[in-house]
């Protein structure tokens, strides 16, 4: 049955559809009917009238933008899977040990990171709760490296952190310094843990929008003991303008839905996957 309210659910369906395809370059037909709730046919439907538009480019089991891929600001990037970026976040302490030197890189999931990191040292008991053990949950003490102003804005009146902001040339859609200062700086630190984050992994590797901080990624893996990428499922199989590294060279992946290729992957590669 066709009417009026259908057709308003097909134009916000298709609307969504362009706005993923805008901010990721690419997207497969199978993940767009599992994150819109709908049939694959349908989805196929919507793209195929969306190429028809010239709004996108049809593929083989998806869809590519048509237009280099933008990046949305901090702020509306916040805004997207909430849920599933505080529980990323959530299994990312079980990484911090008391006295650790941890780097927290730029990124909506790390800000979600740093606050659950923020809540584990000020909360009662030093983020204890109730009837759990004196030693052992959370850290109590940690140093802090970061490029971004959001980090350490959260964690700038917490007394048991000592953080260190790197300073360079500040790029607002990032939050966050990059660029030769910041990386001559970074090499100056070594971290226990890097917590890294990226908006695509594909058969090329980690990608992200903008190269500078590209660049600063791969110098803060230099300076870890373990790298650590932060992620949520809908960057799995994307792919942006600049790759980062190649699966191999991280030592873990934290994110929030379980994804077979994914785990085959990270198998192969010998990447330790965790599912929040």
């Amino acid at each position: 049955m066709t009417g009026p309210g259908s057709r308003v659910f097909t134009e916000e369906r298709r609307t969504h559809i362009l706005e993923l395809v805008a901010s990721r370059g690419r997207v497969r037909v199978a993940e767009l009917a599992d994150l819109l709730g709908v049939a694959e046919p349908t989805v196929r439907k919507d793209i195929a009238d969306l190429d028809r538009q010239h709004l996108l480019r049809r593929t083989h089991g998806g869809a590519l933008a048509i237009r280099p891929t933008y990046d949305p600001e901090l702020a509306t990037r916040a805004r997207h899977n909430v849920e599933g970026k505080r529980a990323i976040a959530k299994a990312c302490l079980a990484w911090i040990s008391d006295g650790d030197a941890v780097y927290l890189d730029s990124g909506t999931t790390i800000l979600a990171l740093t606050e659950e990191l923020r809540l584990a040292l000020t909360g009662p008991a030093g983020g204890r709760g109730e009837g759990e053990p004196a030693e052992g949950r959370h850290p109590r003490q940690v140093n802090v490296l970061t490029n971004a102003v959001g980090v350490a804005q959260v964690l700038a009146d917490v007394p048991t952190i000592r953080h260190t902001v790197l300073g360079g040339h500040y790029r607002t859609l990032g939050g966050c310094f990059v660029g030769p200062l910041a990386l001559e700086a970074v090499r100056q630190f070594t971290v226990n843990t890097a917590f890294i984050g990226v908006t695509g992994l594909s058969t090329a590797g980690f990608t992200v929008s903008d190269v500078a901080e590209a660049e600063l990624k791969n110098a803060v893996m230099d300076q870890a003991r373990r790298v650590v990428v932060v992620m949520d499922h809908t960057k799995v199989g994307a792919h942006d303008f600049r790759k980062v590294c190649a699966l191999d060279r991280v030592d873990a992946i934290v994110t929030d839905r379980r994804h077979d290729d994914l785990a085959r992957q990270c198998a192969d590669a010998g990447v330790e996957l965790v599912v929040a």
